[in-house]
């Protein structure tokens, strides 16, 4: 019997075989020689009764006559083997024969070997799933058995890999829990020099860690490194997946007694395996263990490469922990390790990210003192850090050095420099850039083509932006979203919507929601509604959902129309269909409640802000604060202000400018000269200033007013046009028309242009001084300048005067 632990005679087996196989030519395939019939019939008869149960599977057509055979109850338990194996090379035959014996014949203990020789031919025709389920039942039934000598008789019979079989067992024995078996089995290989597969390996090696067993671990991979000296990819691997089994589930003091013990037995691991496990901590934000890790490979080994301090470096570097990423500079420096471009480009980059561009310099200049040559890519980069924090020049300086060095600028790094001229408005600077992109014979990037076109756009140059349009798509570069908005916008802004929207549908691409959103913006901001919502309602068409600045830039222009509940409705529709509210929606919202003096809607707004997770800025706070002040509630916009003070966000000099100016509406002018001089005095701008200047004026205090007009001027600050304006209708209603009309010069002489207030201030002075013809020439100068005067009163005495100033005229002539 196969697999047979019993002694019997062999010279028996082999001539009752032989002898059998001469009068049965059918059953040549059964070529199993270990196998021994253990039964009193006779053994041709025996044979004949197999041979038939086997044809009758291969036919299909067992249960019809294998049921009414007279000998078939008879079938002994192993004699399921050698059928077994006259179907093994059908093995889903084998399987119903096995299971049909169970359910017709009564076998409800199939032996051992049945078992095995079933998970043998499944395995050999890869059938691993099936396998798994005999296996279940075969270690339910057979609870404590040697399966490396069970399976080992097998291996010649069915020609099976001694590796896949036992890797198998070590697998499953994993997979039921049975650990030690596993562990036994996998030694056992090892001593017959038998491989374990990867896979069947990693699965023990991670049960061995969920259980924490570091001593088996230990000896399986001294066991694994033996074996491997010749071939040493195995063992890192098995190194690395330990590491990073622990390390996983939180256990990292597991991970380091393991790697002591195993540098104790002679067995150091690669310091790239090492590297790829700090990776993969960094990866994971895991800092503290990547840091104990690095101390640990410092202290007993592997000695660290620049790439294991450089990998640790990035990651504090990224979550803006700098004082850690220096600290493993001057590890390094300390253990001899020296610094290369990547250590210095990381620490560089990390500085430039927290805004410590001057810092980040001084490690520049360090690393050229250390011969380090810094290439195109670290220059580019600092020159970009630079532009995006605003200091262009700093960023044309470092150009100028990389020029000096003798390296050669790249496309990037001419996009990055005419992107920050085009953002500041020096479209000349940036065009000769492009020409020298041109002129080296480089091809522009589409950073540098989009860079020029937005420039332009905002310029108001449209035929420059869409001529440089034309010559990208004649380079062959594909236009992308970000161009066509840019472009779409500029037509906007010039009122241009006809020939908006038909470049918008020239185009082949398909336009995602910026540009729809670009284009209902210009029709909102010159009115044309009903083109913005046909618009708007056509997104649909193109199965494109409109997102939350697509509902915020509607409300704004509904609110704007003044109409408010219509806002709303807009405001709960993109609620509905699911969208998030951002803060400027709220603020939208906020500011139209409080233009139109409905202060509480608009607290009610900010509650609904605060309830959904939307964390408000100080704007919508000084918007509050400006509608209680403006609406007589004094109370309420102090309780405001005390609660911004209290809890944030931050106070800014818009939020005390809105307080004065409410105190001086208020006629409580003590009040807001107190607080410029708590808490403003220092930080004053030219609005602060105005806001007292004209609160003076009114209160016919004029020589504060050209007090703190002095102290203005003394602080280096310009005076606006409303400046000027409070203060020359001060001295009018003073009746000191001297001065006044000697501060409109000095108005016009600092080139500060007049407009429809100044002119109407001018105009009522000059007429209740009497000085008719020098009103008449500046109201028609505020016409020429098409600031038409909209003043009631002023218009009215204008009106009155200019009537009695004609009859005079007329009286004189009449006279004469």
């Amino acid at each position: 019997m196969l697999f047979s632990a019993h002694s019997h005679s062999s010279s028996f087996t082999k001539v009752t075989l032989a002898h059998l196989l001469k009068f049965i030519p059918s059953f040549n395939s059964l070529a199993f020689s270990s196998t021994r019939f253990r039964s009193t019939s006779p053994p041709s008869s025996r044979t004949q009764l197999i041979s038939h149960i086997i044809t009758s599977f291969r036919q299909k057509d067992h249960d019809q006559h294998l049921l009414n055979h007279s000998s078939i109850s008879n079938l002994r338990p192993h004699e399921v083997e050698p059928i077994l194996f006259g179907l093994r090379a059908t093995p889903d035959l084998a399987i119903s024969f096995f299971e049909w014996s169970e359910r017709h014949l009564g076998f409800t203990h199939h032996n051992l070997e049945s078992f095995c020789s079933l998970i043998h031919l499944l395995l050999q025709k890869r059938m691993f799933d099936d396998a798994r389920g005999v296996f279940d039942k075969m270690t339910e039934r057979f609870r404590d058995f040697d399966c490396f000598h069970a399976f080992h008789m097998g291996l010649t019979s069915y020609q099976s890999n001694a590796s896949t079989v036992y890797s198998f067992l070590v697998d499953n024995y994993c997979r039921i829990g049975n650990i030690d078996r596993a562990v036994e089995l996998f030694f056992q290989m090892s001593k017959m020099v038998i491989s374990i597969s990867p896979y069947a390996l990693m699965r023990m090696m991670n049960s061995l860690v969920d259980m924490n067993r570091i001593d088996i671990i230990l000896n399986v991979y001294q066991e694994i490194a033996n074996e491997t000296r010749e071939n040493n990819d195995l063992c890192p691997n098995l190194y690395g997946y330990v590491m990073g089994g622990f390390f996983k589930k939180g256990d990292a003091n597991f991970g380091f007694e393991f790697h002591k013990a195993i540098i104790e037995r002679g067995l150091v691991p690669n310091v790239v395996t090492c590297n790829k496990i700090m990776k993969g901590l960094c990866n994971d934000k895991c800092l503290g263990v990547a840091n104990d890790f690095l101390s640990l490979m410092t202290e007993i080994g592997p000695i660290p490469t620049v790439v294991t301090f450089s990998t640790l470096m990035k990651a504090y570097c990224k979550e803006t922990k700098l004082k850690e990423a220096f600290q493993l500079y001057d590890m390094m420096l300390v253990i001899g390790i020296t610094p290369d471009l990547v250590v210095y480009s990381i620490l560089v980059d990390g500085l430039f990210r927290a805004g410590k561009l001057d810092e980040g310099y001084q490690v520049i200049l360090v690393a050229l003192d250390k011969g380090i040559i810094l290439d195109v890519v670290v220059l580019s980069s600092i020159i970009d850090a630079y532009v995006k924090k605003g200091n262009l020049q700093k960023g044309f300086d470092v150009y100028k050095k990389m020029l000096d060095g003798g390296i050669k600028p790249s496309v990037v790094t001419y996009g990055i420099l005419i992107n920050g001229l085009c953002q500041i408005g020096n479209l000349d600077e940036g065009v000769a850039i492009f020409g020298q992109i041109l002129k080296q014979g480089l091809h522009p990037s589409v950073l540098v083509y989009t860079s020029l076109i937005d420039g332009m756009c905002k310029s108001g140059n449209l035929r420059y932006g869409f001529w440089l349009y034309d010559e990208m798509v004649t380079c062959g570069y594909t236009p992308d979203e970000t161009v066509y908005s840019v472009l779409i916008n500029g037509l906007t802004k010039q009122g241009r919507m006809h020939d908006a929207i038909r470049f918008f549908y020239k185009s082949d691409l398909k336009h995602g929601i910026v540009a729809y959103n670009t284009l209902i913006d210009g029709f909102c901001k010159l009115n044309l509604m009903k083109e913005a919502v046909k618009l708007y309602m056509k997104m649909g068409t193109y199965n494109l959902k409109p997102d939350i600045v697509t509902y915020t830039i509607l409300i704004k222009a509904t609110i704007e129309t003044g109409r408010l509940p219509e806002a709303l409705i807009l405001f709960y529709q993109a609620l509905k269909t699911g969208l998030l509210p951002d803060r400027v929606t709220y603020s939208v919202l906020i500011d139209g409640f409080c233009k139109e003096n409905n202060v509480f809607i608009g607290l009610w707004i900010l509650e609904m802000m605060l309830k959904n997770g939307v964390k408000p800025d100080i704007d919508v706070y000084n918007i509050l604060i400006n509608g209680f002040f403006k609406t007589g509630q004094l109370q309420k916009a102090l309780e405001i202000f005390g609660q911004v003070r209290a809890y944030g966000p931050e106070p800014d000099i818009v939020t005390y400018n809105t307080i004065m100016s409410g105190y001086c509406s208020l006629k409580m002018l003590n009040e807001a000269v107190e607080v410029f001089y708590k808490e403003m005095k220092k930080k004053a701008n030219v609005v602060t200033y105005t806001i007292l200047i004209d609160g003076y004026c009114k209160e016919g205090k004029v020589e504060d007013a050209m007090s703190m007009f002095l102290v203005m001027l003394e602080q280096g600050l310009e005076p606006n046009v409303v400046t000027y304006s409070s203060l020359i209708d001060g001295y009018f209603k003073m009746l000191e028309m001297e001065t006044a009309l000697e501060l409109h010069e000095l108005m016009v002489r600092n080139e500060v242009c007049p407009n429809i207030v100044s002119y109407s201030v001018l105009i009522d002075g000059l007429c209740k001084r009497g000085s008719m013809e020098e009103a008449l020439m500046v109201f028609h100068g505020a016409l020429r300048r098409r600031l038409l005067p909209d003043v009631i009163v002023v218009w009215c005495d204008i009106g009155l005067i200019y009537s009695s100033y004609l009859w005079s005229k007329i009286t004189e002539s009449t006279r004469l």
